[in-house]
């Protein structure tokens, strides 16, 4: 029996361009439109949601208008990033801010994300050179209007796609949840920063995209590994220095005008 002929690629095609198929990303927030997950993750991060605050269930189903299923979705996601604790009897409480966890979490990035920097200049498409490059958009205004929460969900949508141009799953499920928990305590070390410093934070993103964009897989790992170097110095310097009250909400520091 004869075999069906496949289509032949040639190197410079646009679909050897193109590079492997896309995975399946269908665990990533934006893409389940899991907006209850999204919600409850930005407000743990900022500290709306408190360490040590029970959430309970009917209370997130009215707070993020959203239905029962997508709140346990939600929290048992949560729970798995190790952002929240669930308990028997007990009910769930937002996870706290632990600084040994926060500094493993720094080294295990500075391992995993400038690899997948790396694989994004490979396997990048114009579609991720896109969104790696609209991630920032509005950060000069939110910056000025010290809107945090805008500038960490700005973070989480950069990251996101620097886990999706990578083409590896693997590496990427491993590095959402580590920058989810590093973001906790960015939250309290942006307080700190000059209006230059935060706007030089964004720059050394950009240089991440740029590399990416040109298909410089050295450039891309070492402009990740300049901006996660910096980002966790500085988180340490911060709660290293006690200039913060680590037990206070981080919305009520990252929201002080």
């Amino acid at each position: 029996m004869s075999r069906p002929m496949r289509a032949k690629t040639e190197p410079d095609s646009p679909a050897a361009r193109r590079g492997p198929a896309t995975p399946s990303y269908d665990w990533m927030p934006e893409l389940r439109k899991a907006k209850a997950y999204e919600q409850i993750l930005l407000d743990i991060i900022v500290g709306a949601q408190a360490p040590g605050e029970r959430l309970d269930e009917q209370a997130l189903i009215k707070r993020y208008k959203s239905g029962l299923a997508g709140v346990r979705d939600a929290l048992g996601r949560l729970a798995l990033e190790g952002l929240v604790v669930r308990r028997p009897r007990f009910g769930t409480t937002v996870a706290p801010l632990e600084i040994v966890e926060v500094r493993q979490a720094f080294e295990a990035r500075a391992l995993i994300e400038p690899q997948c920097a790396a694989l994004a200049a490979t396997h990048r498409t114009p579609d991720d050179i896109e969104a790696l490059r609209r991630a920032f958009d509005g950060a000069q205004k939110a910056i000025a209007k010290r809107d945090y929460r805008a500038l960490v969900a700005m973070d989480q949508r950069f990251h996101a796609a620097v886990a999706r141009a990578s083409r590896n799953p693997t590496l990427a499920r491993i590095l959402i949840p580590l920058q989810h928990k590093a973001a906790r305590f960015w939250v309290f070390a942006m307080v700190e920063n000059s209006e230059e410093t935060s706007m030089a934070d964004v720059e050394r993103h950009q240089a991440v995209t740029r590399c990416i964009a040109r298909g410089d897989v050295e450039g891309a790992r070492a402009a990740s590994l300049e901006a996660l170097g910096d980002f966790s110095d500085n988180v340490m310097r911060t709660i290293a220095g006690g200039r913060v009250d680590m037990s206070r909400p981080a919305s009520q520091v990252a929201t002080a005008p």
